[in-house]
């Protein structure tokens, strides 16, 4: 049996690829439409190994889907194809609700018909990699978002987000699959899209461009390094439990506006050069809608896998730093 990898060439997909087969020697097929956020360099480290293969398609294609699936038999499926920047769903949300609601369901329905054909003697399970921004956003006084948190999404992408957690949800029910979502905090780490806030506020400082905030800066996210994400992901994989989701967080809680200037202290620390970078930092026109403050309450994970982040803010940023600054100064 193998594991299949929808969406493994973008950031976090890639970084899944690369905890999984650090620890497993099952065949991984990754399946990617390689898109602008997608990188096919981000797997060259495993790209020539036997037991992985690559298919560039779009999880909305049907039948080559199910082709793939026919061919390699796998019995984890795991989701990260998305549309995933609020700014650009903002602009236009059509791409987000194709990929990120009919995508899901496509694969729902293909999981459902190989898993009542195949599953009488293999343990299957398709794992919904989602985000917690499905739940809306928090005041300062409000608790973290917990699993049974409402879902009140309040732009495009995490409505879509939404409606592709709901069709899991209602499939759990209806047709009682093996199926876990997993509601994760703001990622960061390698291989991240330069239009993210960390690669973008390291890419604009070294090329001694204006640092974009949103606002004042005081809107508020949970970051988790993305190694301790894919760890948890793992972790769920193999574990006994089924039909239920997860919320994945590390419980650091950040200003925008901290960050920022937290990464331009430690650049001008790294690169010894006596630069201000926090004098390019430029407050800009606030994103409508913009959330306030995401959290996340990961109690449930913690108190029931044997999972817990381990690597510090501090390091995870530093290593971060190190990475882009390697691509960036070029």
């Amino acid at each position: 049996m193998s594991i299949l990898v929808f969406g493994g060439s973008g950031f976090i997909g890639s970084r899944f690829i690369k905890c999984w087969s650090e620890n497993n020697s099952e065949e991984i097929v990754n399946v990617d439409k390689l898109s602008y956020a997608s990188d096919a360099a981000n797997l060259d480290f495993i790209k020539n190994n036997s037991n992985y293969t690559f298919y560039h398609e779009d999880i909305n294609n049907k039948n080559t889907i199910r082709e793939i699936i026919g061919k390699h038999k796998p019995n984890i499926f795991i989701n990260f194809a998305a549309e995933t920047h609020v700014d650009n769903s903002i602009q236009s949300s059509y791409e987000f609700i194709k990929t990120n609601v009919l995508g899901v369901q496509v694969l729902l329905d293909l999981f459902r018909e190989f898993y009542f054909k195949f599953s009488a003697n293999v343990d299957f399970k398709f794992i919904q990699v989602s985000t917690d921004e499905v739940y809306g956003d928090l005041s300062i006084e409000e608790p973290p978002f917990t699993e049974g948190s409402k879902y009140t999404p309040k732009n495009p992408y995490s409505a879509s987000k939404a409606a592709g957690d709901h069709l899991v949800f209602s499939y759990i029910n209806t047709y009682k699959l093996p199926l876990i979502i997993t509601n994760c905090s703001n990622n960061y780490g390698p291989n991240q899209h330069k239009e993210k806030l960390i690669p973008k506020t390291i890419y604009s400082a070294v090329n001694n461009k204006p640092i974009p905030i949103y606002g004042n800066g005081t809107n508020i996210r949970d970051w988790i390094y993305v190694d301790d994400h894919c760890d948890a992901l793992i972790n769920i994989i193999n574990s006994s439990f089924n039909g239920t989701h997860f919320n994945i967080g590390s419980n650091c809680e950040l200003t925008n506006i901290y960050l920022v200037k937290k990464i331009c202290s430690i650049l001008s620390s790294k690169l010894s050069d006596n630069t201000e970078y926090e004098k390019l930092i430029e407050f800009v026109d606030d994103r409508p809608g913009h959330d306030y403050r995401y959290a996340i309450d990961n109690s449930f994970i913690l108190n029931n896998l044997d999972w817990k982040p381990s690597i510090s803010f501090e390091e995870g940023l530093s290593c971060t730093i190190d990475f882009y600054l390697n691509k960036y100064k070029q």
